[in-house]
């Protein structure tokens, strides 16, 4: 397994930002070849289901994946929001933690964790993966980020 991280420091609210972050079929928009399909109905809360289909006719695969921890922004002091994904794929497996906190004077900073682990995919590419990983996770985070 390899675990990486991204950061962002943006200008809008914890709670728009939350927003964004956690549109789960927006997800697919930000992923080439993907698209992102929730399996549960709404709201989205612990137990919320959905899948991330990836790759182009037969070279596809599931990231099927659960939220675990769903704890959006409060109201008042305690800006902060986190939210825990679970993947259980037969390709891709590990989790995401999510976690939005306000920024004094305003703003948000976004910090995107994530452990992954790629079937058939030997310890030793852990670095490549990791740096692979905050390249399409950063490029994914921003267009959500972006997006109204």
């Amino acid at each position: 397994m390899t675990l990486f991280r991204v950061e962002r420091t943006v200008s809008p609210s914890p709670d728009e930002v939350w927003r964004r972050l956690t549109d789960w079929p927006a997800h697919g928009r930000q992923v080439p070849l993907t698209r992102t399909r929730v399996l549960t109905p709404g709201p989205n809360r612990v137990g919320t289901r959905f899948t991330a289909r990836t790759g182009v006719g037969p070279l596809s695969f599931d990231d099927p994946m659960e939220v675990v921890v769903w704890e959006p922004p409060g109201s008042g002091a305690d800006r902060s929001g986190a939210c825990r994904l679970e993947k259980s794929g037969r390709v891709v497996r590990g989790w995401a933690l999510v976690e939005v906190t306000e920024m004094p004077g305003g703003g948000s900073r976004v910090v995107w964790t994530e452990e992954l682990s790629v079937r058939g995919l030997p310890r030793a590419f852990d670095p490549v993966l990791g740096w692979a990983g905050r390249a399409l996770f950063g490029r994914a985070v921003d267009g959500l980020l972006r997006e109204r």
